[in-house]
């Protein structure tokens, strides 16, 4: 059918990386809120309706509009049984001379320290350096947030510096380090000219 495009699905070995539906409420809502204090340090206050159908059926909206848009890609991590692990949004997509993203996630804390989310880093970058042509992905975290500093470093993100009161978190400004990956990185590399 003319005019109609496929929703955007990424595919891994273990996922399928999508857009949120409808249908996704329970189950994000259950996951969340069983997640709360394995999430709790690393993000920014939940609004009182965090967990409402409401709150949610806003989230999928703004989720497809972003998406049509081209300014940002939320995605679900949907393991291939139709468990829901958690999600990844590739945000502030910026063309022109920039060719730039950000990338933000979580995981649900039963779904933790299982690669879920390095395989969703690599499968997104992989489309936005591919598919979007863009080229550069940043990302940032907590200093002291040792896990998403070591999935985004085996991601093949590099450190660039710190962020000062990058982001309320937790209620609180803090400092962000800041990470980088690039379509044809030459940092490090002796032969650059």
């Amino acid at each position: 059918m003319f005019g109609r495009r496929r929703p955007l699905q990424i595919e891994t070995e273990r996922m399928v990386l999508r857009l949120p539906a409808h249908g996704d409420a329970r189950a994000w809502a259950a996951l969340r809120d069983t997640s709360r204090d394995f999430l709790t340090p690393w993000e920014p206050i939940w609004a009182d309706d965090h967990l409402t159908q409401k709150s949610f059926a806003q989230r999928v909206y703004w989720a497809g509009r972003a998406q049509r848009s081209g300014t940002a890609l939320p995605l679900f991590l949907v393991r291939r049984d139709g468990v829901l692990l958690g999600a990844i949004t590739m945000d502030n997509i910026r063309r022109g001379p920039a060719m730039a993203a950000t990338i933000g996630y979580w995981i649900g804390a039963p779904f933790a320290r299982q690669g879920y989310m390095h395989e969703a880093i690599l499968a997104l970058v992989h489309h936005a350096f591919s598919a979007m042509e863009l080229s550069r992905i940043e990302a940032a975290c907590l200093p002291e947030n040792t896990a998403s500093r070591g999935v985004l470093e085996k991601a093949g993100f590099k450190y660039e510096g710190v962020a000062q009161s990058y982001l309320q978190i937790n209620g609180r400004w803090r400092n962000h380090v800041l990470y980088a990956n690039l379509r044809s990185d030459r940092r490090g590399r002796s032969d650059a000219r």
